[in-house]
């Protein structure tokens, strides 16, 4: 999203999560089955401009094995294209207000630096996506030269943007060379880069039915992950994976204290409802929207972010989403128009936390995304403080017990007679055998997960 003041505020506005899904959502689906691997993937965000002193891709390529290591198996770059500098927000400008589709942003490296990072991440087993902004440009984009016929206009016939962003300019989707053009520019990413997919920007304000043009245009050809940066349950006929936003500002009422358990299961109910069994969403506490113009997961969420990163990478047909510099963690808000280097100390506090979740989340058969043939249920307990619930595929279970609140020694009892035998704890490897007892202290804000 192409982040200023109004950018949050306007996607809340837009979204609309009571599109149920419908005999054709199915049909359309069937047509684009996501690749296995999808299932027990993670998405890492990252920013590159913020991430090293230098802000290159070569820079960065460092950190590949350091992620790798943390279990991270996707890495989305925030957009690499150059950035239009009429209209230019900051010093450095938006990323989302791109000035040529084909292009690499000089402030990272080259074309080839890349290719290199690609190629890396590649032999390590990562792949990567690109983000992909579609609904709009720079003012200075090659396009606005090349071919003004491309842009919507407003009714003095000037280049404008509809939804109050003051540094881009809108396109026109009823001009089908157009469509022609940015379809052939993204295949232009894969071809020559090897990409692995697109995250889609504000996939919602562009027509589905071009979506489906453009991925129907790779078909014959690698087979990508797509996920788009929506709620609107009628995408997930074209995208395998779309975000989960509502949870997210929930989550943040939560600990701030305008909603309760209740208001959770109101949007993890909505959810069931709205979009279909299996699809695939991005849970998250932060990303780069969030952090730069709300503030960290710890400025918004305070105590309550590791349980609910816990709760985010292990709820039903969740793809876990972790933001440049959470494994530190980075409790600042980076600028966004500006460089403003994440404070790196070269120790990740985080690492061993955010790596339990991610390779709990890959390898156990009771956390995979999309497979509906998983059982989730919420457990009844004694306490009004603990969420739990149980995540269950045949014999494979993963019991996640979440005390949400600033209460110590909070003791509780689990009624739920699926629960027997025994378990693992995830993080401490310590075994328990619940079949007899049930009975439980948690700290403030502590999280358990439990295995089996």
């Amino acid at each position: 999203m192409n982040r200023v003041l109004t950018g949050c505020l306007l996607f809340i506005t837009l979204i609309s999560c009571n599109n149920k899904p419908t005999n054709k959502t199915k049909n359309m689906e069937d047509n684009f089955t996501p690749a296995e691997w999808i299932a027990g993937t993670n998405v890492y965000e990252v920013n590159v401009r913020q991430y090293t002193p230098e802000g290159t891709f070569a820079s960065f390529e460092k950190e590949l094995p350091r992620l790798k290591d943390m279990g991270v198996q996707v890495l989305w770059f925030m957009p690499i294209t150059p950035i239009s500098k009429d209209m230019r927000q900051g010093s450095l400008g938006s990323y989302y207000a791109c000035s040529d589709y084909k292009a690499i942003n000089p402030e990272f490296g080259t074309l080839e630096d890349f290719k290199s990072l690609v190629k890396q991440a590649h032999s390590l087993g990562l792949r990567v996506v690109i983000d992909w902004v579609a609904n709009h440009t720079g003012y200075d984009h090659v396009w606005t030269k090349q071919h003004p016929s491309f842009y919507a206009k407003d009714s003095a016939g000037q280049f404008y943007d509809r939804n109050g962003w003051i540094d881009v300019i809108d396109l026109d989707y009823t001009n089908q060379e157009m469509r022609k053009a940015m379809i052939d520019a993204m295949h232009f990413w894969v071809t020559n880069t090897g990409i692995d997919g697109f995250r889609c920007d504000m996939a919602h304000l562009v027509p589905l039915d071009f979506w489906r043009q453009a991925r129907l245009s790779f078909k014959a050809e690698k087979k990508l992950f797509w996920f788009a940066e929506t709620e609107e349950a009628s995408y997930h006929e074209v995208f395998d994976a779309t975000y989960a936003w509502q949870i997210l500002h929930k989550l943040e009422a939560f600990a701030k204290g305008t909603s309760d358990m209740n208001g959770l299961d109101s949007v993890l109910n909505r959810y069931d409802t709205d979009f279909h069994k299996g699809s695939l969403r991005l849970f998250f506490t932060t990303n780069h929207d969030e952090n730069s113009h709300s503030g960290s997961e710890f400025e918004r969420m305070g105590d309550a972010a590791k349980p609910f990163a816990v709760l985010c990478a292990t709820w039903r047909n969740s793809i876990p989403l972790i933001y440049s510099g959470q494994e530190l963690p980075n409790k600042k808000r980076l600028l966004f128009f500006d460089k403003d280097v994440i404070e790196w100390t070269g120790t990740y506090a985080y690492h061993d936390f955010f790596k339990t979740l991610l390779q709990l989340h890959a390898n156990h058969p009771a956390l995979q995304a999309g497979d509906t043939s998983i059982i989730t249920s919420r457990i009844a307990t004694t306490s009004p403080h603990v969420f739990a619930f149980l995540r269950q595929k045949g014999k494979r279970q993963v019991m996640v017990l979440l005390n949400l609140s600033a209460n110590n020694k909070v003791r509780f009892e689990i009624n739920n007679d699926l629960i027997s035998g025994t378990y693992k704890s995830s993080f401490s490897g310590v075994e328990n055998d619940f079949t007899n007892e049930r009975s439980f202290e948690m700290q403030a804000w502590e999280y358990l997960v439990y295995e089996k």
